[in-house]
């Protein structure tokens, strides 16, 4: 039986989830997790590098230590587990990314975390940079995520989309249908917006369960004007990332309503990611919306959705068999075993891309 270990940091660059998984037909077997949280000299390193504070030494610092910490994330992972380095086929590492500009004459993506050290550190043939090859031939270089979720959670009789609420949602519609094309996209902020302000405004590195939120007040005014943003108009293929959707971007609209409340601005930030969600959300009639990734642990985040998504059913990924944590560095070690099998890991309906490719680095053990 072959297996595989993914492993994500996403946009709240909060820590690393790390997965050893299976997938024997076409089924998924779980058999270990782990996660570790960054350092925060290490977090806030990574924010500020995302908003181009840092030099080159910076990123190449970064860029091993952060190689370190997921090559630590594996290890551990592997000591929690029956399984050796000497069984697992590769890792998939999605890496750290600190920008990612997929517009322009001269679009770019970079994620940081050395895979050559990872695999040097653990001993394991490592699959990274999966963005770059679809981004090469025309795409958004993300999300890569919906091949996955047309691997595993596609199902005949049920229209169905799965929301990803990491720092960014995206979103991929999985139509019963199969003859149909399965899309997707970033809708914009998700948790990035409420965490920065959280973090400015208390100290705390995010809302825990909406408690905050649930203090305050939607602003109209505020929620008017951050709804106006130009991307959240914009067709698909579309990305996004927290080099766009920051703190700076909050206090820009901010500047304009100076006597919102603190509390009220963490409200009109969770309505702005469940009404752009809704918004941008390709409605079907009896559709339901299996939501992953960080932002399906705050229960004030899913009764928003709940009231702006209706008629559409939200409930989580767990209802159809993966925990809403695991959902994504399952999927990169699912990419690490297309890579290393040969096959195509991109979705040009989501990217845009001019075709399918073999998407992934290989750095062999």
């Amino acid at each position: 039986m072959d297996t595989w270990i993914g492993l994500m940091s996403g946009t709240s660059m909060d820590g690393i989830d790390a997965i050893l998984v299976s997938f024997p037909d076409n089924h998924i077997q779980i058999h270990a997790t782990h996660s570790i949280s960054y350092p925060d000299d290490i977090r806030n390193r990574l924010v500020s590098l995302s908003q181009n504070k840092g030099s080159p030494d910076e990123i190449g610092e970064l860029d091993h230590r952060v190689g370190g910490l997921f090559a630590t994330a594996a290890n551990q992972l592997l000591e929690k587990s029956s399984f050796s380095a000497d069984q697992i086929q590769a890792i998939g590492s999605h890496g750290q990314t600190i920008r990612h500009q997929p517009d322009g004459g001269t679009p770019f993506t970079l994620q940081i975390g050395d895979a050559a050290l990872i695999t040097e550190l653990t001993g394991i043939t490592t699959v990274a940079d999966f963005r770059r090859r679809d981004m090469a031939a025309g795409g958004q270089g993300a999300p890569l995520v919906p091949a996955f979720h047309r691997a595993y959670f596609s199902a005949e009789g049920e229209d169905r989309c799965i929301l990803n609420l990491g720092g960014i949602a995206n979103l991929t519609q999985l139509p019963a249908d199969r003859s149909r094309a399965v899309t997707g996209f970033d809708t914009g902020p998700a948790n990035a917006l409420m965490d920065a302000w959280c973090k400015e405004q208390t100290g705390l590195p995010f809302d825990t369960d909406g408690t905050w939120a649930s203090e305050g007040d939607i602003d109209q005014d505020l929620l008017s004007d951050l709804l106006s943003e130009a991307y959240f108009q914009r067709p698909a293929p579309k990305s996004t990332g927290t080099e766009k959707f920051n703190l700076e971007w909050i206090q820009t609209s901010l500047r304009r309503h100076p006597e919102v409340e603190a509390v009220d601005v963490q409200r009109t930030l969770l309505e702005l990611t469940a009404l752009t969600v809704a918004k941008q959300l390709p409605q079907q009639p009896g559709m339901t919306i299996y939501v992953c990734g960080g932002g399906a642990r705050n229960p004030m985040l899913m009764k928003a959705l709940q009231r702006t998504c209706s008629p559409a059913t939200i409930t989580s990924t767990s209802a159809i068999g993966l925990d809403p944590q695991w959902v994504e560095p399952t999927a990169f070690a699912w990419l690490a075993s297309r890579t290393m099998n040969h096959k195509t890991g991109n979705l040009p309906d989501v990217t845009g891309a001019r075709g399918k490719r073999i998407i992934g680095a290989i750095y062999y053990a």
